[in-house]
């Protein structure tokens, strides 16, 4: 596996994009390499999870983000050392003080309705992001700096934030910054679900959606306006490219060994000498950015609402015995809440700090006063067991996690006698449960090529997923600092301090593994590769079939 760079900070931009507005060359759109496109064929891709939605502004599963990509693009892409090159946008300018980009647009590109791109229609896609009801996330997130955006010429965007922030161009290269056309913002059957109505300017349209089967795209004839760094010019190779939704991990390899399918992802650890073993076939995999896969612990109720639950709790865990009986040794254990997939602010000082320490576990119990047992082995307190729950919403369930709680589950039984309760709910029932607050333990990772994203919306006070309901000042104004600093060393150092506090000093979760993207394929595909940030696959633009 590679180490890909995660997101620069201002400074970063300012510097390798040489995009200062009163000094330096603005950036541009450099050629791409390799032939044009349009050769044809078709290619089916089996995926593990079926998108919740296909409008790219309502974006947050990391399983669909290849799909977004296919159909929509955004004004900036990510290249391998994690710089900002040219997309939608030919060039920026950033004025000295932080607060004005400005953007110079392409002049050549519509949208598949046979819109116009142009700044008024980035204008519009920015004003729909932080408009009321639409994405509470990013408009308190992402763009909680963002002001306003003019029209300064037909292809020419300033936009105005109200303060400095680090994070504003790894926006604009996100899905959720994908540009939707005007029209389809105004005139979508149901916009925030998006569909065969809610268009974009990609190498792909969306022509058919098939719930629970199938989403068919076909190739966009006129686009001729890839990312700087694409592997060729002008239309996609493939004709069209069908996924299938497959969650079963033995079904999606079938399909492939079968010939069903020419693409799977999600490839368990269980089928991977399967795959290696054919000389048919071939397996790459990538470390995804953001953060790792844990479990938080909701502190707002019993039990805990008592650091030392939380602490036994881990103690309770040996993560690599559990990981690799489940993942046999392909999953990458994770000891903080930033993933190794962000090598640029993870902190590897946390590793062999905590867990596996049944010892330990068992006396912070005691101490606690869950000192008694019940006919079945599990501790009680005044009568009333020691359960925790979790309630995880089906959609977003991937890597055999729903397999992995399981495991979970029989450890801290084993070791300590927590009763842990797993529930695969559908995503009404788990996001009224999260409500209500009915709920001890939150699993969620985070894909964000910038892990500082992902911080922002799991841990202040008021997050969109703060489902620890942990309230801290202090943690709120590192992660403030660290999202408004122009300096990397000084992000990582503010970072490595908000991952100390949650980790360490108030064991707010249990790291388990880092997130990985595993495709298997056949030898006759070719083209298949990952974006250099997150990780996580490409869209199907530069897939081809044959040589």
């Amino acid at each position: 596996m590679k180490l890909r760079w995660g997101a620069l900070t201002l400074a970063g931009v300012l510097a390798l994009a040489a995009c200062g507005a009163e000094s330096g060359t603005p950036t541009t759109a450099a050629g791409a390499k390799g032939g044009t496109g349009g050769d044809g064929g078709s290619l089916v891709w089996a995926v593990e999870t079926q998108p919740i939605t296909f409008n790219p502004h309502q974006w947050g599963q990391n399983k669909a983000r290849l799909l977004v990509h296919n159909q929509f693009d955004a004004l900036i892409a990510r290249g391998g050392n994690g710089d900002f090159l040219p997309w939608l946008a030919t060039s920026w300018q950033v004025s000295k003080d932080g607060l004005t980009y400005t953007f110079e647009l392409r002049d050549d590109v519509t949208f598949h309705d046979g819109e116009r791109f142009d700044a008024a229609s980035v204008k519009a896609n920015l004003d729909q992001l932080v408009s009321p009801g639409y994405n509470a996330a990013v408009s308190a997130i992402q763009l909680r700096n963002f002001d306003h955006a003019e029209v300064s010429a037909p292809y020419t965007l300033k936009v105005t934030l109200k303060a400095p922030d680090g994070l504003f161009l790894d926006f604009l290269s996100s899905p959720l910054a994908g540009q939707v056309s005007p029209k389809s913002l105004k005139n979508a059957k149901d916009l925030k679900a998006g569909g065969v109505d809610v268009v974009g300017t990609g190498p792909f349209i969306l022509d058919r959606f098939t719930p629970g089967q199938e989403v068919h795209y076909r190739r966009n004839p006129n686009y001729n306006w890839p990312p700087a760094g694409a592997a060729h010019q002008g239309p996609a190779h493939l004709a069209e490219v069908t996924y299938r939704f497959l969650p079963e991990a033995a079904v999606r390899v079938g399909a492939l060994t079968s010939g069903q399918v020419q693409v799977i992802e999600g490839v368990p650890a269980t089928e991977i000498g399967l795959i290696k073993g054919n000389p048919e076939l071939k397996l790459e995999t990538s470390l995804n950015s953001g953060s790792a896969f844990s479990y938080y612990f909701n502190v707002s109720r019993p039990p805990f609402d008592d650091k030392r639950v939380r602490e036994a709790f881990r103690d309770a865990v040996d993560v690599d015995a559990v990981l690799n009986s489940v993942y046999q040794g392909t999953a990458k254990r994770a000891w903080s809440v930033i993933g190794q997939g962000s090598p640029q602010f993870y902190d590897p000082s946390l590793e062999n700090t905590f867990g596996n320490d049944p010892a330990r576990a068992n006396k912070l119990l005691d101490e606690a006063g869950w000192n008694g047992r019940d006919a079945e082995g599990y501790r009680v307190k005044d009568g009333k067991r020691l359960t925790v729950r979790t309630v995880s919403a089906a959609p977003f369930v991937r890597d055999r996690r729903d397999i992995l709680a399981q495991a979970v589950q029989a450890a801290v039984k084993q070791s300590a006698g927590i009763d842990f309760q797993v529930k695969l709910v559908d995503q009404g029932t788990a996001q009224k449960a999260a409500d209500e607050n009915e709920y001890e333990i939150f699993e969620n990772s985070r894909g964000d090529t910038d892990a500082g994203a992902a911080l922002n919306l799991i841990l202040p006070k008021g997050a969109a997923i703060n489902r620890t309901r942990f309230e801290s000042a202090e943690l709120d104004r590192l992660l403030a600092d660290a999202s408004a600093a122009s300096d990397l060393a000084e992000r990582k150092e503010l970072y490595a301090k908000v991952q100390k506090t949650v980790v360490t000093d108030e064991a707010l979760l249990l790291p388990l593994y880092v997130p990985a993207d595993q495709i298997a394929y056949g030898a006759g595909v070719t083209g298949i590769t990952f974006e250099p940030v997150s990780g996580t696959p490409n869209s199907a633009y530069d897939l081809r079939i044959g040589t």
